[in-house]
């Protein structure tokens, strides 16, 4: 148990530190400092900065695909898409943070290339689901787009970092439904009985 404690403080210290300054321009002995102990301590716990880092965004990576997975079981329609995609967000914004990592900080994606590979083939098929059945060009650009705004937003951890998730969630949702062109469709308006029809002044008795 104190040794669960002991990594889960290293892995709070290290995600605040590489989130504030980048992966690059933290070092072990920074966290190691922070967390209040001795960089031989920290290397018994995570021997590398890099297994360290993977620490972080594994279960991001690791759930996106179990949602991603959902997806494609799923009969490609609107419904569906909407939920899929509030899945996938829901796991963003609980690892808000690490996705934060993935999204913008390309030198920590490249010191850990397998996981970078991973994400790269998930991307793909959520893209490929997105785009729907015998997809055009544009449903291709589309389904990439309504990704990219999920993600984009939801690692602004800085300028939107004050709004509710609940906000942000519902907000992203439509943006990326109305990218997709899956926004639902408007109920027909339904004539109104002939009898209460107005009638024209200039046609009364």
């Amino acid at each position: 148990m104190v040794a669960d404690d002991t990594k889960a403080r290293i892995r709070a210290v290290a995600m605040e530190l590489f989130t504030a300054q980048g992966y690059e321009q933290t070092s072990l002995r920074e966290i190691a400092d922070r967390v209040g102990m001795t960089k031989a301590s920290l290397y018994y716990h995570y021997p590398s900065k890099q297994a360290l880092l993977l620490a972080l965004i594994e279960p991001l990576v690791d759930e996106w695909r179990s949602e991603v997975e959902a997806a494609e079981r799923e009969p490609y329609d609107a419904a569906n898409v909407r939920i899929s995609l509030g899945r996938i967000l829901d796991t963003m914004i609980r690892h808000r943070d690490a996705c934060a990592i993935v999204m913008r900080d390309t030198p920590a994606l490249t010191s850990v290339k397998p996981i970078l590979q991973q994400m790269m083939q998930v991307a793909t098929r959520l893209h490929t689901w997105l785009a729907g059945p015998h997809p055009t060009d544009t449903d291709r650009i589309k389904a990439v787009a309504a990704s990219e705004v999920l993600g984009g937003a939801v690692s602004s951890v800085v300028t939107i970092a004050d709004i509710s998730p609940v906000v942000l969630r519902q907000t992203l949702l439509d943006c990326a439904m109305g990218v997709l062109d899956l926004t639902p469709a408007l109920a027909p308006e339904v004539p109104a009985p002939v009898g209460s029809q107005r009638v024209p002044v200039n046609q009364r008795a």
